[in-house]
């Protein structure tokens, strides 16, 4: 088995006596994409923000290897823009886009490099840029509305231009927080198939409570459960569903 791009081990946090996150043990394989599911207040923002730096833990460690046989750097010493830089990206439940930019602008100024706004809207793209960008709106659906601004997009659409403006940062881990969240069903199918299409290019743990949408994307992949702070089980989608544990604590006992 190879080595976990992406780890943490004996991990707690504690929020005003509250232990939100209890000696977590997690490890995430390069081109893995791993599901976190999980009953509110299972620990699921707290573990994203941990892993992003946003909070720190009290204990434990998570450290960061994207490339074998080099040592892993420690990511509770790092700021939340140095963890960035690293590639390890985050996108959120509700889509933070600019919404009077078009949408190819939105993606022009997620370029990764160290430009800011002022400079990116006004920098030259090369042709390999561009190249890259018409890729990005192709796989996300979004070719035909590059003109539009991004305001007028639908809910969807914008979970979409924003996972677009996370791969135009170049990230190697992808940490997606409930996308499915407020999509049609045709929106959220499009959205399994894009987030399958990017495994195994990229390590993603998508947190989420739409359960047809977590089948769909842990078809070939691993569900992580959260309860109280720690991992309840992991394993494939129908174990995990007929788990009794489960059943108990997040889909209801005895439910079919």
């Amino acid at each position: 088995m190879s080595h976990p791009i992406l780890q943490a081990e004996d991990v707690t946090k504690t929020f005003d006596g509250f232990r939100a996150i209890n000696a977590l043990n997690f490890y995430l394989f390069p081109g893995e994409l791993r599901t976190v599911i999980g009953p509110n207040g299972a620990g699921k923002s707290t573990f994203f923000d941990l892993l992003t730096g946003r909070a720190k833990p009290d204990t434990g460690g998570i450290e960061y290897s994207p490339v074998p046989d080099t040592p892993a750097t420690d990511l509770t010493k790092l700021n939340e823009y140095e963890i960035q830089r690293l590639g390890i990206g985050r996108k959120f439940q509700t889509p933070s886009v600019f919404a009077e930019h078009t949408v190819f602008t939105n993606l022009v100024l997620s370029l990764k490099g160290p430009r800011g706004v002022f400079a990116s809207l006004f920098h030259r793209l090369d042709s390999a840029a561009r190249d890259r960008l018409d890729a990005l709106l192709k796989l996300v659906r979004l070719d035909d509305k590059r003109h539009w601004k991004a305001g007028l997009l639908s809910h969807g659409e914008k979970q979409w231009l924003e996972i677009g403006m996370l791969l135009a940062s170049e990230p190697r881990v992808l940490l997606v927080d409930e996308p499915a969240a407020g999509m049609t069903d045709e929106e959220t199918h499009r959205t399994g198939e894009l987030l399958l299409s990017l495994a195994g290019k990229h390590s993603i743990v998508v947190v989420e409570h739409d359960m047809s949408f977590v089948k769909q994307i842990s078809i070939n992949g691993q569900v992580t459960v959260l309860h109280q702070g720690s991992v309840l089980c992991e394993g494939k989608f129908d174990d995990v569903q007929s788990h009794p544990k489960v059943r108990e604590v997040y889909l209801g006992r005895g439910k079919n």
